[in-house]
């Protein structure tokens, strides 16, 4: 899954995502509202976690220009008041954090809002045998755990969302590398051998010629 972290604090927006990574989000990172803008016109985000108090463009304007859509709006502000509350998720934002914060509550909400993508997101994902927790970040197979590194993780979790569906590398890229990564590198290819490997026999993922993968 995609985040876009948009904070003009740099060592605060750094260490947000660095804490979102260990989650096995895909994190993307501006400090500026006509930043955010730009990489919300050509990149599919499913959480932005969104400063209120930004420069450039405000925070407002942007969430203005989200909200309606399918991406999740996590809006951080330090202003903590009701009435401040209350006017933020009036702009359109999901879910509203007062700073200071803690990181643990702050992966927690943008787990909650992606239960909330349309339609509605279980807690505990689960398809032939696999059973996936993305909140405690666990998973196993028929009963069995398995440790997984974070892109292994991330990866899985795609596959297993789309529910038999047919998923590309071109989606698959977008959703668990962030925008640095090389449009042709292999690298959903080795991380899809590592995860077939963990995963055991018999095969799970099943590949589609040309098109992508899909959990059978």
């Amino acid at each position: 899954m995609r985040v876009l972290v948009v904070e003009d604090e740099p060592i605060l927006a750094d260490a947000i995502a660095e804490w979102l990574r260990r989650e096995a989000f895909a994190v993307d990172v501006v400090h500026r509202g006509d930043l955010a803008l730009e990489r919300l016109a050509v990149n599919s985000y499913d959480v932005v976690v969104l400063d209120r108090d930004i420069p450039v463009v405000h925070g407002d304007e942007v969430c203005r220009s989200v909200a309606g859509g399918e991406t999740r709006i996590l809006m951080l502000t330090a202003a903590s008041g009701v009435r401040d509350r209350v006017a933020g998720l009036g702009l359109g934002a999901d879910d509203y954090l007062p700073k200071p914060f803690a990181f643990v509550e702050l992966s927690a909400r943008v787990h909650a809002l992606l239960r909330r993508t349309r339609p509605a997101a279980p807690p505990v994902l689960q398809r032939a045998g696999l059973r996936i927790d993305p909140g405690r970040r666990e998973v196993s197979r028929d009963g069995q755990a398995i440790t997984l590194a974070n892109k292994e993780f991330a990866l899985l979790t795609e596959l297993v969302r789309a529910d038999g569906a047919v998923v590309s590398t071109e989606h698959l890229l977008e959703k668990v590398w962030d925008e640095h990564i090389d449009p042709f590198t292999n690298v959903v290819r080795v991380t899809m051998m590592k995860l077939r490997r963990k995963l055991g026999d018999p095969p799970i993922v099943e590949t589609v010629a040309g098109v992508g993968y899909r959990i059978r």
